[in-house]
């Protein structure tokens, strides 16, 4: 098959500078490639990549792209810019798979010569879901992001797919160690820091622990990730709003580091956590957010909040606790869970196990091999070459 992959115009491929989708669908690519087939990403131009290379199956074709900004609007703006530039550049191909918004309906029955256009619904619809009638596959992050889509736009559920977030379970997996711990326990959130993401009611919570400490293990917190709004995040005021408001209280234990791009840095971070907390607010937002299946498969004890795509991934008491992140005593809560994870080293261990093993089916190979047993049924083409 000819697979033409194109991300958002914001961030390139290879995810130098961070994002989930374009790190997931980047290395999902290499692996279609690996397989035999020709495979092109479309992603941002970067300084220090090229604006196109080819090696062996895969070819990158970057175009000239904008910053993310805090204005929906505005990139919504960009995005169908966006579009109508790679529209324009995209080569002939079996198989067109969107990341963005516009693309999908600016290029679907128009271009015969591209095949099958699909696009993948990472963040729940707002909407744009009315406007992909003619897609021939929506691939959505989570069962409720297509139980939304469904809700938007009833004529497309026969294409729509639920599709797994990827991993590298394999390689997150060696970095586990919650046998062999030194020092103090470790709770870890990895992500935008940006108010969406229930920061606030993770050190509330935190603030509420400190206060219970000497009941407590030695513990820290640990927050890491993009702060800059082009990068997702809430930008430098917001982090010192919490500098502000926390850093009295927490002290040392409060540990804000800034995101790390290599994947085998991330890695050992994810491995180096006793508990993973994912507290986003983002119930219009969330499809299924990719770190806190990383830091399952590296062994961490998840903490979420009830956030309906994540039904697809936690049972909660059994590979993960959750709280309610609408109910007014949230930061209570969640204060609740991440102390009966670390009073009870039991119940933490036996968690993290069982949340390793449940996201097994995570793993890239697996999610690549189911993706192109739906492509080849989709084109008519070959899953294997």
């Amino acid at each position: 098959m000819r697979i033409t992959i194109v991300m958002g115009f914001f961030l390139p491929v290879p995810a130098v500078a961070g994002g989930a989708t374009e790190k997931i669908w980047g290395r999902l690519g290499e692996i279609f490639a690996a397989k035999g087939h020709k495979v092109t990403i479309v992603s941002r131009t970067w300084p220090g990549l090229a604006d196109r290379e080819t090696v062996g199956n895969l070819t990158h074709l970057r175009i000239p792209g904008r910053d993310h900004t805090r204005s929906l609007t505005r990139n919504l703006w960009r995005d169908f810019l966006w579009g109508r530039r790679v529209a324009r550049a995209l080569p002939p191909s079996d198989l067109v798979i969107c990341n963005t918004v516009s693309l999908p309906f600016l290029i679907a029955g128009r271009r015969p010569d591209l095949g099958r256009a699909a696009v993948v619904l990472g963040r729940m619809p707002k909407g744009q879901v009315r406007l992909y009638g003619k897609l021939d596959l929506i691939l959505a992050t989570s069962q409720a992001v297509a139980q939304k889509a469904i809700a938007e736009n009833p004529g497309v559920a026969k294409r729509i797919v639920v599709l797994r977030q990827s991993i590298d379970w394999t390689e997150l997996q060696q970095h586990s160690r919650q046998a062999d711990r030194n020092g103090p326990l470790t709770i870890g959130y990895v992500g935008r820091i940006h108010p969406e993401k229930g920061l606030e009611q993770l050190l509330d919570a935190a603030v509420g622990l400190r206060n219970r400490a000497p009941s407590l293990p030695d513990w820290k917190l640990v927050l890491m990730g993009p702060i800059e709004i082009r990068e997702g995040g809430g930008g430098p005021e917001y982090l010192a709003s919490l500098e502000e408001c926390y850093r009295p209280a927490l002290g040392q234990r409060l540990e804000i580091r800034p995101p790390s791009y290599d994947r085998d840095a991330l890695n050992k971070v994810y491995g180096s956590l006793d508990i993973f907390c994912y507290p986003s607010l983002a119930a219009r937002g969330e499809g299924l957010s990719v770190a806190p299946l990383e830091a399952m498969a590296a062994g961490a004890a998840p903490v979420l909040s009830r956030l309906d795509c994540y039904r697809d991934v936690i049972i909660p008491g059994k590979n993960g606790l959750q709280f309610d992140h609408t109910a007014p005593d949230r930061s209570r809560q969640l204060e609740a869970c991440l102390h009966q994870l670390l009073v009870d080293p039991e119940l933490r261990t036996s968690i993290a196990g069982r949340a390793r093993e449940s996201v097994r089916c995570h793993d890239f190979e697996a999610t690549a091999c189911d993706l192109l047993a739906h492509f080849a049924r989709l084109t008519g083409l070959p899953a294997q070459t």
